[in-house]
């Protein structure tokens, strides 16, 4: 009976054939949240056979409050697709570690279902990639302390030279000589502190509002390097402070935005820079020596319109002497990553050719955990810095 079963049953589809070869998992999800459809990967993934799946719903198999549900009445709503990087989707059945970026799109032909595709990054990948930016960027270090006190001697200069000219300026070109004093102090501050950049000390850290970030940046960008390029800001106005120590944002993002400019420099006006901030619940990470995941919902992009990245220098774009520059030294993002690293974060890159974003994500300000840490500084008599708390 059951060979005869076998003789009646129809032949895959070629679309069938071709979604089950393929190596991630997808899922075709109803109006009412229940899963229609399901490729191989996806029995592999759930640990589930597809007719199994097929009477499941979806939130029986994610965990609780997964940003994935969110995500998918997000897409139903606005017909668009949407990307989503690092959610855990584990449980206590499939595994309490399986994180995955997710690709949710709708499904024009059949209205309100949504397609969902998972491809599965595991945490050993994750962290070696982490630790490795951050290993490397410390070869950097020795060189940046030899060149510390030659880098001072001109700034001084610099410094004092906007200082004659401010006298004599307009109160518009004054802003100029002024936004130039106080670069030129802050990169002072940076060079006293580059002898200890390398070390594991904790940098100390607060609440920063990215956004008066982001818009220094730009300022000294559209001042210099970028000053015939677009910016395009989209910003989420409600985001929380991040925690972090604001002159080293600064340097991140301005080693950012310079890469982006030179990246898109030939393209006369078509030339655009975006700088996006959001909210990414879901987002966490596993550190060393913590047993809890660290939660990274703050979410800042640096996009441009540029060539791209050659896809072989991806991998290790932010180690030392990687550069796509004729004349670049390798040596910005390096230093971007370890800046990023120590403060609890991730950065990443993706690059195809006339969108390339670097995204860095971080942790927000704790209000309550800020407070009970000042307690207990006020205690002991030892100074806890606040970047302890994500370390």
């Amino acid at each position: 009976m059951s060979s005869a079963a076998e003789h009646r049953r129809p032949l895959p589809s070629d679309s069938e054939a071709i979604l089950n070869a393929l190596p991630n998992p997808v899922l075709l999800v109803a109006p009412d949240g229940k899963i229609v459809d399901a490729n191989m990967a996806a029995e592999s993934f759930f640990e589930i056979s597809t007719q199994f799946l097929k009477r499941q719903s979806l939130k029986e198999l994610v965990p609780f409050g997964s940003p994935l549900l969110a995500l998918i009445e997000q897409v139903r709503s606005s017909g668009s697709p949407v990307n989503e990087y690092k959610v855990d989707l584990g449980t206590p059945r499939i595994g309490g570690d399986r994180q995955v970026d997710l690709h949710v799109a709708p499904l024009t032909e059949r209205p309100g279902h949504i397609v969902v595709m998972l491809q599965e990054r595991t945490i050993a990948d994750k962290m070696d990639r982490q630790l490795t930016h951050r290993s490397a960027a410390r070869s950097v270090i020795a060189l940046a302390a030899m060149l510390a006190h030659e880098i001072k001697n001109p700034l001084s200069g610099i410094r004092g030279a906007a200082q004659l000219l401010e006298q004599a300026a307009s109160s518009e070109d004054r802003m100029l000589t002024r936004l130039i004093c106080d670069e030129a102090d802050r990169i002072v501050t940076l060079v006293d502190r580059m002898e200890v950049f390398g070390d594991d000390r904790p940098v100390a850290r607060g609440p920063v509002n990215i956004h008066s970030v982001l818009d220094h940046v730009k300022r000294l960008a559209q001042s210099g390097f970028a000053r015939n390029i677009r910016f395009v800001e989209d910003y989420d106005p409600s985001l929380p402070p991040v925690l972090a120590n604001q002159d080293q944002l600064i340097q991140v993002f301005l080693n950012l935005v310079k890469n982006a400019a030179e990246a898109v420099v030939d393209l006369g006006s078509d030339a655009e820079i975006q700088l996006t901030t959001a909210f990414r619940p879901g987002v966490r990470l596993s550190v060393p020596g913590k047993k809890s995941r660290v939660s990274l919902p703050l979410e800042f992009c640096v996009k441009d319109n540029g060539a791209g990245v050659p896809e072989d220098l991806l991998p290790n774009l932010f180690d030392p002497f990687v550069t796509t520059k004729p004349t670049g030294s390798g040596l910005g993002l390096a230093l971007v990553a370890k800046i990023v690293g120590d403060h609890g974060g991730i950065i990443e890159c993706e690059s195809q050719p006339r969108k390339t974003t670097f995204r860095v994500l971080l942790p927000m300000f704790n209000t309550a955990k800020h407070f009970d840490q000042s307690n207990r500084n006020d205690v002991s008599g030892t100074p806890l810095h606040a970047s302890q708390d994500s370390r």
